[in-house]
């Protein structure tokens, strides 16, 4: 009889031990995702030019990194989030369509914290072609809208 409450209480805890694991994993997801306007200012438009230094393929949001000369000559590090990887190969990314070392026009919308952060739009290579960057569904401006008006 106790080898029986035994078994049922380690199976109480292993199920309880998965439960509060499911609960704090898909609490993460839902803080790690978010809407334009809880990070971004469609009110203040950004454009740089500048050389890749990394990119992050990763969900929810992929990652370019840039490394920008301001005019006083310093180097400033900027880093624009972009759509999930697999909307951005829907849009005819590939994996080899940027890296390190390429230099690029990058429009987007400026952080509100005031560091050099963007939600990236799109990005323009030297030879002409331009990649749309931005991710859809999340509140940020529509191509050619007045970023002031509310939609």
């Amino acid at each position: 009889m106790a080898k029986e409450v035994v078994v049922i209480r380690m199976s109480l805890n292993v199920a309880a031990l998965g439960v509060v694991l499911g609960l704090w994993l898909s609490g993460t997801h839902i803080l790690a995702h978010h809407a334009f306007t809880a990070e971004f200012d469609a009110t203040k438009p950004v454009t740089v030019r500048g050389i890749v230094t990394k990119v992050e393929w990763i969900n929810p949001h992929s990652w370019i990194h840039v490394d920008v000369k301001e005019p006083d000559g310093e180097v400033v590090n900027w880093a624009f989030e972009l759509g999930a990887p697999n909307a951005l190969f829907r849009r005819g990314w590939r994996k080899d369509s940027i890296g390190p070392g390429i230099e690029v026009v990058i429009t987007g919308f400026r952080g509100k914290s005031g560091r050099p952060i963007a939600n990236g739009r799109t990005i323009k290579f030297a030879d002409g072609r331009e990649l749309f960057a931005g991710s859809s569904g999340t509140g940020a401006p529509l191509d050619g809208a007045d970023p002031t008006e509310r939609r």
